[in-house]
């Protein structure tokens, strides 16, 4: 019976963890996967940290610095896996959690495996992106053709010589049409709703990540928008002709009001302008041969990769729909107890970076539990 539970053995559950065993707190950390890093071993081969090495290490421990600036995704698996084994770290794998609810002062875990798991504090770090999400588009049922949603997406071998339309500008979406379009896809087409905020990686060796921590926080929302859209004209081309707008709505005013980060430009506005990628309206339903656009045209793919996003799948855990948003993530996050002895991290989405932010947040909440 442990006195402080974490959920979820990626970045968030280990630095948590790490933070309190710090302070002489123990904590059993329970992983619905095989591993640590589970989410991140199932992303696609060719995914890197948009964000780089020195600002993205957990605390107590950098990435080593022979994985390059831009650090590979098995190279952050190796790095998740070394740092639970050096600050031994108590996970249990192949744990997952069914129901957690309030009992007599403690909270009860029950276990797919049909036993029940006790804990006086419970730390939930499962993330925001744990659910994969395939809207319920009208007609879908009757498509004749393949679905998949990025979440299973590795490589673009298995679609070589295929149509494939990938559904999301995010940067997981880009990332894959930019993918299929270098690996062999007959034809690649991008579906864009609302056009994304387009940002270099790097600009003459100065990543977008330091704009975000530099300005993100300091600049009120209109000024902020105002320079961000400059920049946007200054070091990305105009892609309307192509059928790729620029947004309309400020970068700092879209992460307030939906939780967005900007789309990292590693290769799509090169395939755009190629005609490698090619940008087509929001998918609005289904026939049994083709897929309708938002637009009244329609395209006939072989395969739909739908970069949809992910829900918290917090919902189905907890019985106390007022614990959470209409979107499934918790109101109080971040460091606060969102119930006595119940706190969750690892929520909030900021321009500096998820796994820097990770860091801050588990030294604020490892600090409150440990608080006498």
């Amino acid at each position: 019976m442990a006195d402080v539970t974490v959920l979820g053995a990626g970045a968030a559950g280990l630095a948590v963890a790490a933070q309190l065993k710090g302070r002489g707190v123990d904590s059993v950390v329970l992983e619905r996967g095989p591993g640590v890093a589970t989410s991140w071993r199932g992303r696609y081969d060719r995914l890197r940290l948009h964000t780089v090495r020195g600002l993205s290490g957990l605390p107590g421990m950098p990435i080593p610095r022979a994985y390059g600036r831009w650090v590979r995704r098995d190279d952050l698996v190796r790095y998740l896996e070394a740092y639970a084994e050096r600050f031994g770290l108590d996970v249990r794998t192949g744990t997952a959690i069914e129901r957690v609810k309030p009992g007599d002062g403690r909270w009860s875990l029950q276990l797919a495996d049909g036993t029940e798991h006790t804990t006086g504090t419970l730390i939930v770090a499962t993330g925001y992106l744990h659910t994969p999400v395939v809207p319920q588009w009208p007609g879908l049922p009757t498509w004749t053709g393949q679905l998949i949603h990025s979440a299973e997406y590795r490589n673009a071998q298995p679609f070589q010589g295929r149509n494939v339309l990938v559904v999301g500008p995010g940067n997981s979406g880009a990332e894959i049409a930019t993918d299929l379009a270098e690996g062999g896809a007959s034809s690649v087409s991008l579906a864009i709703r609302t056009p994304p905020h387009i940002v270099r990686r790097s600009t003459a060796g100065w990543p977008a990540q330091m704009n975000g921590l530099l300005l993100g926080n300091v600049l009120p929302e209109p000024l902020f928008n105002a320079i961000a859209a400059t920049m946007a004209k200054v070091e990305v081309p105009n892609l309307s002709p192509y059928g790729l707008q620029r947004p309309t709505d400020g970068l700092k005013t879209r992460l307030r009001t939906q939780r967005y980060v900007p789309l990292q430009d590693v290769g799509i506005v090169r395939d755009v302008m190629a005609g490698r990628v090619k940008p087509v309206a929001a998918v609005e339903s289904f026939t049994p041969s083709s897929v309708q656009l938002a637009d009244g045209s329609s395209v006939e793919p072989d395969v739909v990769v739908a970069a949809t996003g992910y829900g918290t799948g917090l919902r189905e855990l907890f019985d106390d729909p007022s614990l959470f948003d209409e979107t499934g993530v918790p109101l109080v996050h971040g460091g606060a107890a969102a119930r006595p002895g119940l706190y969750f991290m690892g929520y909030d989405v900021t321009l500096g970076g998820m796994l820097r932010q990770l860091a801050i947040e588990s030294r604020r909440v490892a600090k409150a539990v440990h608080r006498p």
